[in-house]
């Protein structure tokens, strides 16, 4: 897509397979955004963080690279807290530091606003399509990330349009917990609206930290890498993938348990969330 065209809204397409399994155990799927829902880690945030800087008078320049170093840390105010920190303390030793963060932070996530509005943050494969045949199926959704309420509004609203408010059953974003991943506070808080017990959900995240939180939290957990966590050690995973796959455009499986067909679906999300309970029980 163009960068200067507005972002196409996303239509929810066919599921990979055309039957699906007549037992519905996994009552729940859980997303990380950042990275696991669209690909807007390096050309998104990292982006928005350097006009926001540049804006502010900051000399500071996220590379490709430093990005993927600050990854480790969660949540944008704790990476700009971490940089300034290790390269330019005397910005936190300031009797208002506390509201020049703030304030820096906001300015970021207007911009990546900006930035999504104008279709430059596309939805990773496999995204939209099986959101749409888990919501037909009656599986709950819900999102559990360290990214601001704003951000995640804009993205949902740019791809899914008038669906976006009615997709996620509960969303869990931002500050509403005090200890972001990999602490597993946001998961937990997650299954408390939902009332629902770990093993009865499966996550989807596509880092280390993602996945801490989540089977800290007693979740399964399905990890589907980008550029910033391919060559990571996802350990404790039910299953590592390059993508969730399209039809005619399959999914790799990189560890964990086998893909049964070219993408994930449903009948897979199953397979796999009844495989991680047998296991829990033995």
């Amino acid at each position: 897509m163009h960068a200067d065209q507005p972002a196409e809204r996303t239509m929810i397409s066919r599921p990979c397979t055309a039957t699906l399994g007549q037992s519905v155990v996994l009552q729940a799927a859980i997303f990380d955004v950042d990275g696991t829902l669209a690909g807007s880690e390096r050309d998104g945030h990292r982006v928005a963080f350097n006009r926001a800087f540049a804006q502010s008078g900051l000399d500071w320049e996220w590379s490709v690279a430093t990005y993927g170093e600050l990854l480790a840390v969660t949540g944008g105010k704790e990476r700009i807290r971490h940089f300034a920190a290790q390269h330019a303390p005397q910005w936190l030793q300031r009797p208002a530091s506390e509201a020049w963060l703030t304030g820096l932070h906001r300015l970021k996530s207007e911009i990546y606003a900006q930035l999504v509005g104008a279709g430059r943050i596309a939805l990773r494969p496999g995204v939209a399509r099986l959101l749409g045949e888990l919501r037909r199926a009656g599986v709950r959704l819900a999102i559990a990330t360290t990214t601001t309420p704003s951000s995640l509004h804009s993205l949902l609203l740019t791809h899914f349009g008038d669906q976006a408010e009615s997709l996620f059953e509960v969303i869990g974003a931002g500050d509403v917990v005090a200890d972001k991943k990999p602490a597993p506070d946001i998961y937990r808080w997650v299954l408390r609206q939902m009332n629902l017990p770990p093993q009865a959900c499966l996550a989807v995240e596509d880092s280390l930290p993602g996945l801490r939180a989540a089977t800290a939290a007693g979740i399964p957990t399905v990890i589907t890498v980008n550029a910033y966590s391919a060559d990571d050690d996802f350990a404790g995973a039910l299953s590592v993938l390059s993508d969730l796959g399209e039809p005619g455009a399959p999914a790799r499986r990189l560890a964990g348990a086998p893909l049964a067909g070219e993408c994930v679906d449903l009948a897979q999300l199953r397979l796999w969330q009844r495989k991680a309970v047998v296991d829990m029980n033995h």
